[in-house]
């Protein structure tokens, strides 16, 4: 029975790709709210092509209100959950290629969604499809959940949760290889300050639109002449970072170039935002900015919000500052903190908000941890899985970023990112490879058999 769930597979490879190219090319970054799309335009559109995907194979779908939607294979009142989501981050810059032109170049789709996460949701589905089409025997039904806000504030799963019941044990599609067990808790916090009336006078600068992303570029509008100009080419020969500056009639335009990525893994980053803090600091900015520059700057470990911590389990604690505006003589920022498993929320909040002196510190989300036990039968189901379809050693792991596994009971995060692969996700040219998106097929179909198989 395998055997033809692979054949089929193999069969649905050029169709696959079609469908994959159809949904990457719908640039579903949340918007402003309408009518029946609560996340924009874009993103209702991409839902209703993705339950038009799914219904064209036959499937039972349903609709919350733009918010959600869901595909069920076979019976049962508790469903074996499979979590992807429809939107994605904005695209940012850097890109060589166009990122929602879903190019193929050597075997690898581009564009923005390919990793992250349209293309591993729409590998489950196809899974789905080829165990309904070889007829395997079901003991429990299988149920694709597809939401739309998951880059953002996750609307769309309290939303479903409102209107259905959700399952309790389950998958997402939206992560590494072999399978993560663990996920720290999240933390977003709203900062707030007023702009100083004294040192360096900054007239401009609004960077980052998502807390989750490492910025890559940010830029700055600061009062002066050529003398700020040679003191910003002094600092980036000094600490050899990449800054730019240009006298204009309205000041001096600083550009700051750092490596984006996700908040999450800060490892080989670099936040243009914490240069940009360095920066300002050293040429003269005191008040909230100062402080920001001093307490956060390039470090990515909370040492000195005095919040650095980590555990066996889930590893140290991250920190990003992901979002700094200047608007009508007030900044505006949004930080994001992955937090280990043991960690006191609590305690950390607290240590933020004094480190943090003079600045306006407000939570904006805050998200427990999550463990599953790896000795369970969806993890030893899924690993089991892996090892088959790979022939690699399978084992759990802990992630910093958060999926929506969090929102099941019981629900890890199950690729479909391999291990000698790098994770794309957020950055620009993010792609997948064709090749790895099919061998993750056969895995998801393997699993869904092996814990909602007869």
């Amino acid at each position: 029975m395998n055997q033809k769930v692979y054949d089929l597979i193999e069969s649905y490879r050029e169709d696959f790709i079609r469908t994959l190219q159809a949904w990457v090319r719908v640039p579903s970054v949340k918007g402003p709210a309408e009518e029946g799309a609560p996340f924009g335009r874009e993103v209702r559109d991409m839902l209703t092509l993705a339950l038009k995907t799914a219904e064209d194979m036959g499937f039972a779908v349903r609709d919350f209100d733009g918010y959600a939607g869901d595909v069920t294979l076979g019976n049962g009142e508790e469903p074996l959950a499979v979590l992807g989501h429809l939107d994605v981050v904005p695209t940012g810059d850097g890109w060589t290629r166009p990122p929602f032109g879903a190019v193929i170049e050597d075997g690898k789709i581009y564009g923005r969604g390919t990793n992250d996460d349209k293309g591993p949701t729409l590998a489950a589905l196809y899974a789905m499809k080829a165990i309904q089409e070889a007829g395997v025997p079901l003991k429990q039904g299988i149920r694709l959940i597809m939401g739309c806000d998951e880059e953002c504030d996750w609307e769309c799963m309290k939303y479903y949760t409102a209107h259905t019941k959700m399952p309790e044990v389950g998958f997402s599609p939206d992560a590494s290889f072999p399978l993560i067990n663990t996920e720290k808790g999240l933390i977003h916090f709203d900062l707030t300050f007023p702009a100083a009336d004294s040192g360096l006078r900054i007239l401009r600068m609004e960077t980052g639109e998502r807390p989750n992303v490492i910025a890559g570029e940010s830029e700055a509008l600061v009062a002066g002449g050529q003398d700020i100009a040679d003191r910003v080419a002094a600092y980036a020969a000094k600490t050899g970072m990449d800054y730019r500056a240009e006298v204009t009639p309205e000041g001096v335009l600083i550009h700051a170039t750092g490596i984006s990525g996700h908040s999450a893994f800060p490892e080989g980053k670099r936040s243009a935002i914490g240069m940009m803090l360095l920066l300002l600091r050293e040429l003269g900015a005191e008040g909230g900015i100062a402080t920001l520059a001093e307490k956060l700057g390039l470090e990515s470990d909370g040492r000195s919000l005095g919040c650095a911590c980590q555990d066996e389990i889930s590893g140290a604690l991250t920190n990003n500052m992901g979002i700094l505006h200047l608007e009508n003589g007030a900044w505006y920022g949004t930080m994001d903190f992955r937090c280990p498993v043991t960690a006191d929320q609590d305690q950390l909040v607290r240590s933020a908000t004094e480190a943090l002196a003079g600045i306006q510190v407000k939570i904006n989300t805050l998200k427990k941890p999550h463990h599953v036990p790896a000795d369970t039968p969806l993890v030893t189901g899924l690993l089991a899985a892996y090892e088959e379809e790979t022939g690699l050693k399978g084992e759990a792991m802990a992630i910093g970023g958060g999926t929506y596994a969090k929102v099941l009971r019981q629900g890890v995060a199950f690729g479909a990112v391999f291990p000698d692969e790098e994770d794309l996700a957020h950055l620009a040219d993010e792609y997948e490879r064709i090749e790895s998106l099919m061998t993750a097929m056969r895995i998801y179909a393997n699993g869904m058999i092996r814990l909602a198989g007869v």
